[in-house]
């Protein structure tokens, strides 16, 4: 959707206008002086407004209505409200990544956060290591540990803001010598690695005892995530380690611990820091094997506490429960697992404090030590307050850390864009509200699943298909199971992002994939498999899996699926794949062949995580690669001309350590690329020989997926919901215009339309959280359109800008159908939107549906 804003008819206007005239002689026409993106372009935010995964959580004991929590790609926000609203304070660092923070209870100003989410997801972002605030938020200063990747925990001496412990959980796909405890006496300026036992094994928590900081626990991990999606191994090496000394010395603690601890959390009751409870992951057959133990000794002797398995129930299948005590009561304790659960009598029985059964998946809780009614959650879906012991809780629809995976957009006016939303299904937003601003009115779950694609019919945008496979019905809300086959049927294999998306060319096809390609030409009624097995048969152990390369989960098998599909937007029956573990086909006859063009440079399990099919040559693609678990960091895109006869490594000018998950080609300008990686979104002028920045105001956050839409670039972040860069025109007619002279850009075709259709009192209150909106009512095609348009125009700054470089209308091809009666005046979609030149043709506008 267009922006409505000062973007009216974009023209880089007197401050900007030098930026543009460069020497035609240059090469530099392949960039663009970064201050010509600043003032004219900016990225949208769309929402949706509901929290994602969030591991990190600090409160103000003096300043109880004070939080802050970091999402696991979103970055650190505050509230001063006890969670009705809450605010970005982390968006300017290089990293959104966030796995622990913590406030200094003598100093509330000084914040120390951790980088990297903590926790061993499919879908993890890394981070950059340790950052620390003086100014309650404000400003930052990077402290180090930079390679740790993974911060899992952090402790501050309760007197000391200058002594604070870390719990570096390391690299998620491999062994690294930065990891284990760390500990500063300098506030950061200095670290020490104070309990480290190899390169395989990382820590995951620590505590110091309140009543005596120079009592530290701690806790260690041995887990490894595999080249491929949901590998995972384990060991024994983890436990549980004390330290009397500040830190100097550590002790495993046992007596009636397991020796064959794989992970463990300690929590110590304030009141009373002899009184220990501690969650412990088992090695044996039963990988979900969780234990809860109690200490009334400070870990001299341990029991377990109950048998009910409710508490000890892995969040979300997969991560180890925390547990917290009461600062006032010892007998109190909460376990985050799926539910909340909440022990009045030490752990023996245990009721429901927040969440359902259903899985709400809860990841962390922070408890005000002076009134232990205040107590902030933080989960799955964002992060929640309550001030009267659960009674209620503030909302998690006031925070925009969506991690989604795609982005698509349906054909509807205005627009959808559309996307599965990690923990939370499914969704379809409008990018223009008809209330003056986006709102939760303007989007709604689509029935797909968390993970992976949603594809609207591209004729019907009231009918979407998405995940493993559904097909859902705005008229009636109902869900139909559309799959091929069973999931779980031999020979037939998916993972959680399966690709799902309709022919460019003939909008009846729509394709899925598994390890095999599937295609339905009438909304999946009935199915063709038009391709074999296209994943490796066999490979090599990847050198990264190490000490685990013996264990079965390791050894070849057929594991790889189709991950990334394209097809063609010139020949209907030209089709390019690519699988995660690193090969690239393609077929020219609907599927009947398919030939190997895998650059052979390529390794087993570099996924293939986006390929585009090129709009001006059938030979042309375009091939994101994506690294991190073979724990290589470096970019990697690649561009064939000739049909994958011969590939083109284009990584100049991204950074060295990003990762690229997606990349696309311009539909209307040939040369023009856009790129997102695990940070950023870049741009090339230039087919890939050179990159650059386009992050402009966009938080650090991983680019999972992004497309072009009309004139505007979309993205799905992994942590941040949906952004839009309103009209691309300047980017598309930079080459036309970069030359010895200032030049004015050619507004984009553009739509009048109401600005605020709620007529009573205020939609929203003015103080609801809400996405960044225009900030003029409407903008215009040009002075073809109407009456009250031609007079916005007559001014002569705005007949500049939008009537001397707008073209003549073309002719209208279908009148009866684009045109609807009366011939002028206000026209409402039905079915079809009008097309642009209809539009112009016909002398009409836009309102909203």
């Amino acid at each position: 959707m267009k922006k409505l804003s000062t973007l009216l008819a974009l023209v880089f206007c007197a401050i900007s206008l030098p930026c543009l005239a460069q020497s035609s002689s240059q090469t530099a026409q392949s960039t663009i002086n970064s201050s010509v993106f600043d003032h004219d372009l900016h990225w949208r935010l769309i929402g949706p407004f509901r929290g994602g995964r969030t591991r990190a959580v600090s409160g103000v004991p003096s300043e109880p209505n004070v939080f802050y929590v970091g999402a696991v790609d979103g970055g650190v926000w505050k509230t001063n409200d006890y969670g009705r609203t809450w605010h970005p304070i982390f968006d300017h660092e290089p990293t959104g990544s966030i796995g622990a923070l913590v406030v200094s209870p003598s100093n509330p100003n000084i914040i120390y956060v951790g980088s990297g989410e903590g926790l061993l997801r499919p879908d993890l972002s890394i981070g950059d290591g340790i950052y620390k605030s003086t100014n309650g938020g404000k400003t930052w200063v990077h402290l180090g540990l930079r390679h740790g990747q993974q911060i899992s925990q952090m402790a501050i001496d309760p007197h000391n803001p200058n002594r604070v412990f870390v719990a570096v959980a390391g690299h998620p796909y491999g062994p690294n010598p930065q990891r284990g405890i760390f500990r500063t006496l300098d506030g950061g300026k200095t670290w020490q690695k104070v309990l480290y036992l190899n390169p395989n094994i990382g820590g995951n928590d620590v505590r110091i005892d309140p009543k005596n900081p120079n009592i530290v626990y701690a806790g260690l991990w041995q887990e490894r995530l595999g080249p491929w999606e949901n590998g995972q191994f384990t060991g024994p090496g983890g436990g549980i380690y004390k330290s009397t000394d500040g830190g100097v010395t550590w002790k495993k603690l046992s007596g009636g611990l397991p020796d064959n601890i794989i992970q463990a959390y300690v929590a110590i009751a304030p009141s009373q820091p002899s009184r220990l409870l501690a969650s412990v992951a088992i090695a044996g057959p039963n990988p979900n094997d969780v234990q809860l133990y109690r200490s009334d000794d400070a870990g001299a002797t341990w029991h377990t506490i109950t048998k009910d398995p409710r508490p000890k129930e892995r969040i979300g299948g997969g991560d180890l429960p925390m547990p917290a005590i009461d600062p006032q009561n010892p007998n109190i304790f909460y376990m985050t697992s799926i539910v909340t659960w909440k022990s009045t009598d030490g752990g023996h029985t245990w009721h429901a404090l927040r969440g359902a059964p259903g899985g709400d998946d809860y990841q962390n809780i922070w408890i005000n030590p002076t009134n232990p009614s205040i107590i902030c959650l933080v989960g799955d879906q964002g992060a929640l307050v309550t001030v009267n012991g659960g009674q209620t809780w503030s909302s998690w629809y006031n925070q925009p850390t969506a991690q989604i995976y795609h982005v698509t957009a349906d054909n509807s006016f205005p627009y959808r864009l559309c996307g599965g939303q990690q923990e939370s299904g499914s969704v379809c937003i409008q990018t223009r509200g008809n209330d003056g601003e986006i709102n939760f009115r303007n989007w709604h779950p689509v029935g797909s699943e968390e993970y992976g694609y949603v594809a609207p019919d591209p004729l019907n945008p009231n009918i979407v298909y998405g995940g493993k496979l559904t097909k859902w019905f705005r008229s009636t809300g109902q869900v139909q199971n559309v799959l091929p086959k069973p999931l779980r049927n031999d020979g037939y294999r998916a993972i959680r992002t399966e690709p799902v998306m309709f022919s460019p060319i003939d909008p009846h096809l729509l394709y899925f994939a598994a390890n095999t390609l599937w295609v339905t030409s009438n909304g999946g009624n009935s199915w063709k498999q038009i391709s074999p097995d296209l994943s490796r048969k066999t490979w090599p152990i990847p050198s990264v899996v190490g000490i685990y390369s013996k264990q079965p989960a390791a050894q070849p098998k057929d594991r790889g699926v189709i991950y990334a599909l394209a097809p063609s937007p010139l020949e209907l029956n030209r089709i390019w794949a690519g699988t995660d573990d690193g090969l690239i086909w393609l077929t020219t006859d609907g599927g009947k062949h398919w030939n190997n063009v895998t650059p052979p440079e390529l390794k087993p399990w570099q996924k293939i995580s986006i390929l585009d099919a090129g709009h001006f040559h059938p030979g042309t693609a375009y091939a994101a690669i994506n690294t991190i678990r073979l724990e290589d960091l470096h970019p990697y895109i690649y561009r064939t001309h000739d049909s994958g006869k011969t590939w083109t490594k284009i990584v100049n000018g991204l950074p060295d350590d990003e990762d690229v998950n997606v990349v696309r080609e311009d539909p209307k300008v040939p040369g023009l690329l856009y790129c997102g990686t695990e940070r950023s979104v870049y741009v090339s002028f230039d087919d890939g020989d050179h990159w650059q920045p386009l992050r402009l105001n966009l938080p650090a956050t991983s680019i999972r997926d992004l497309i072009i839409k009309n004139d505007d670039l979309a993205i799905a972040t992994h942590g941040r919901g949906f952004w839009i860069l309103d009209d691309i025109t300047p980017l598309r007619q930079w080459k036309t215009i970069a030359g010895s002279k200032p030049a004015l850009i050619r507004p984009e075709m553009t739509w009048r339309v109401h600005w605020d259709t709620y007529t009573d009192t205020p939609c929203n209150p003015t103080n609801q959280p809400r996405p960044i909106r225009p900030t003029e009512p409407f903008s215009i095609t040009g002075c073809r359109t109407t009456r009250k348009a031609r007079s916005r125009c007559k001014s002569s700054t705005r007949r500049a800008t939008c009537c001397a470089a707008t073209p003549a209308p073309r002719p209208c091809p279908n009148p009866t159908r684009c045109c609807p009666s009366p011939p002028t005046g206000c026209a409402r979609r039905s079915t079809f939107p009008p097309k642009p030149a209809c539009i112009a043709s016909c002398g009409i506008s836009i309102c909203n549906p």
